[in-house]
């Protein structure tokens, strides 16, 4: 089971949603994340932010169903997808799935991404999630499954990263250093079903995208 959460951003594509609502613990909107939801005609648990951008179609496709709506001040020092994720944390145990956390300004996209790193939020399992796409942090190994012929990029966030291995990527690294800047660890490839990445020291942001997508 999963606890999903739907920010505020660009989702043109819903209907691969589906079946990540059937198997779901909890449904968290981010505020204007509501919207999403709407379009799927599948409400949420509970709403999270300052209700600045609930269109008023939705506000009231809500007030209909008593979704609980917890509202925070407008003038506030976190985003409303922050002020989600950590209701998320302190309620649920299970994985936590972002929907809908890219695009729109480029601030808010960065800040997103920059979440993972929250120190409340460092020892959950969170993953950032679109049509094509799956992004998630590593300090310590993982396994990425997909195809041979996926993209796999390693980036890493707040200085560098000491790579123990790599397995199942074209190109491997064996105790070598990503350094916090250069994209070396970007567009790598997978040549097996499933690769490993195993770190011994810092945070590298793991982005999976699935092969004949992108540019």
């Amino acid at each position: 089971m999963t606890v999903l959460l739907f920010a505020n951003g660009d989702l043109e594509e819903i209907e691969w949603i589906r079946p990540y609502l059937a198997a779901s613990a909890a449904v968290i909107a981010a505020d204007g994340g509501s919207k999403h939801l709407w379009r799927l005609d599948h409400l949420p648990d509970a709403v999270i932010g300052d209700m600045d951008s609930l269109p008023p179609q939705v506000r009231q496709w809500l007030a209909a169903a008593n979704v609980p709506l917890v509202v925070a001040p407008v003038h506030k020092d976190e985003t409303d997808l922050e002020l989600a994720l950590l209701h998320a944390a302190a309620h649920y145990d299970e994985e936590i799935l972002i929907f809908a956390a890219f695009g729109g300004r480029l601030d808010q996209t960065l800040a997103n991404i920059l979440l993972l790193t929250h120190p409340t939020l460092v020892q959950r399992q969170i993953e950032l999630l679109t049509p094509h796409e799956r992004a998630w942090l590593v300090t310590a190994e993982t396994e990425i499954h997909g195809e041979i012929g996926d993209t796999v990029s390693l980036i890493p966030l707040g200085g560098e990263v000491l790579v123990r291995h790599t397995r199942g990527l074209l190109w491997s690294l064996t105790d070598e250093i990503l350094a916090f800047g250069p994209a070396r660890g970007v567009s790598n490839e997978m040549t097996a079903a499933m690769a490993h990445v195993s770190v011994d020291s810092g945070t590298l942001l793991c982005i999976h995208t699935r092969r004949g997508w992108g540019r």
